[in-house]
């Protein structure tokens, strides 16, 4: 069968919503408990559909399957050579493949859900619950063996789970947050590298001096994950461990009362922008997704990455013979939480649409549990969750990798709370574009930063009344 090449565009690998999996949060479910609902009702049809499924398969005909994802190139070309393996060893499976940017993604997604055609096999993150009701569970398939997951820790399995312990899919890798950096830049201009201690203090204070002494903004822009930064992780990061967040476990408010908490954030990232150490709007424009990034230019010295992304731009940097490393979120004191926390990447789902959802799972269990074909993907989509996998790709790795793997290491043993929030609430999208603006209106003094704190809690406030 001849397959589809959709859009080739790059894009942005990762998005989030509290520190989470990859999309956008626009007209999210309504909330867990009744997305929880839903998937639970539509499990009950996986094993009759499994029979059905099971049922075409042993006539012999061929199993035709769809599948979709967004990302960069590097990820397009590695999907589709894994894909090829599995049509090899597995001849009477034919999948015709769609890739593309990430709002060409969710674009196409929209028709799709609207007409009942959702492709057999897609690409989700943290704005999952917004497309509940086209997932298929995998609770059966797990139970009858066709998906394997004996390699996958509790916590693991955890991460594309609902509140309920419905599995709604398998992650695609385990990430966090880092900033990644170029250590000559830091030297050139006289800063000290950067500790697992820093501050946002000592952040400005190194992107200041950085633009000052050598031209190059001190840090590239952080796009959307400004509010992943300056909301969902700084606010975590104050009081006691566990004490804030955002929004709250439920997603029925607000994680904390005083919006002048935001207040400080605000007021470095706009002082910033005018000390010209970050990009104001117009040069982030320019930054369409991580693989032309400042930073792999070579016009800023950090930049936020989702750390699957670090291997992609340390590989690019490493050809024009410049170095990075990885450093950890800064934090609001020395002693202060980090507001790290270990989530899924994104996660592939079987679609209730599908007219094969037994094979589609069963493509699933394999890509997340062959060495063969993790051997070809290399972790670009995050940290392997199976335990042989990741051994046996760590025992292999690229200098790039294995920075990422020792981070990942290292983030992991950082306290964390007991229960933390990944999904996002309907109307999220427009709190973050607002409070993106926010930032630029403080820089060119039409607002104050508490005016603006005040304003962004006004807009997540409003998403629960």
């Amino acid at each position: 069968m001849k397959k589809k090449m959709a859009s080739l565009f790059l894009a942005a690998v990762m998005g989030s919503t509290v520190l989470a999996g990859c999309g956008s949060s626009k007209d999210a479910a309504q909330d867990t408990t009744a997305a929880a609902e839903t998937t639970e009702a539509a499990a009950e049809d996986t094993a009759a559909d499994a029979e059905d499924t099971a049922a075409a398969e042993s006539t012999g005909d061929a199993v035709n399957l769809r599948m979709a994802w967004w990302g960069s190139q590097t990820r397009h070309d590695r999907t589709i050579a894994a894909i090829e393996l599995y049509e090899k060893e597995n001849p009477d499976v034919h999948i015709e493949y769609e890739f593309y940017s990430f709002d060409d993604y969710f674009t196409k997604l929209k028709t799709l859900v609207a007409s009942d055609e959702v492709w057999d096999i897609f690409q989700l993150g943290g704005n999952f619950p917004e497309y509940m009701d086209k997932i298929c569970p995998l609770d059966d398939y797990i139970d009858s063996g066709i998906v394997d997951v004996s390699k996958f820790s509790e916590a693991n399995l955890a991460t594309t789970q609902t509140t309920d312990g419905v599995q709604l899919g398998l992650t695609n890798g385990i990430n966090t947050y880092g900033i990644a950096y170029e250590p000559a830049q830091f030297e050139a201009a006289g800063v000290d590298l950067p500790t697992d201690d820093w501050t946002w203090d000592d952040y400005k204070a190194a992107a200041d001096a950085i633009a000052e002494n050598t031209g190059n903004f001190g840090s590239s822009t952080f796009l959307t994950s400004d509010f992943i930064a300056g909301c969902s992780t700084y606010i975590g990061q104050q009081g006691s461990l566990g004490e804030y967040s955002f929004f709250n476990l439920d997603l029925t408010g607000m994680g904390f009362d005083d919006p002048q908490m935001l207040t400080p954030y605000i007021q470095m990232r706009a002082d910033m922008i005018n000390s010209g150490s970050y990009p104001d709007a117009g040069a982030s424009a320019e930054v369409t997704n991580i693989e032309n990034d400042f930073l792999v230019t070579g016009e800023a010295a950090m930049t936020w990455v989702a750390v699957n992304q670090f291997p992609t731009i340390y590989d690019a940097c490493q050809d024009q013979g410049r170095t990075l490393a990885l450093a950890t979120v800064p934090k609001v004191t020395k002693d202060g939480n980090s507001g790290a926390m270990m989530q899924s990447s994104q996660m592939l789902c079987v679609s209730q649409d599908s007219e094969n959802k037994e094979a589609a799972a069963a493509f699933i269990s394999w890509f997340e549990n062959s060495k063969e074909c993790n051997e070809i993907l290399q972790a670009e989509r995050g940290i392997p969750a199976n335990e042989d996998v990741r051994a046996d790709l760590s025992a292999n790795s690229t200098e790039g990798q294995k920075i990422m793997y020792d981070f990942v290491d290292k983030v992991s043993q950082f306290p964390t709370p007991d229960k933390i929030n990944v999904l996002s609430p309907a109307g999220q999208d427009e709190v973050v574009d607002n409070y993106l603006n926010y930032i630029q209106q403080v820089a060119s003094g039409e607002l104050t930063a508490a005016e603006a704190a005040d304003k962004t809690y006004a807009d997540a406030e409003a998403i629960f009344q």
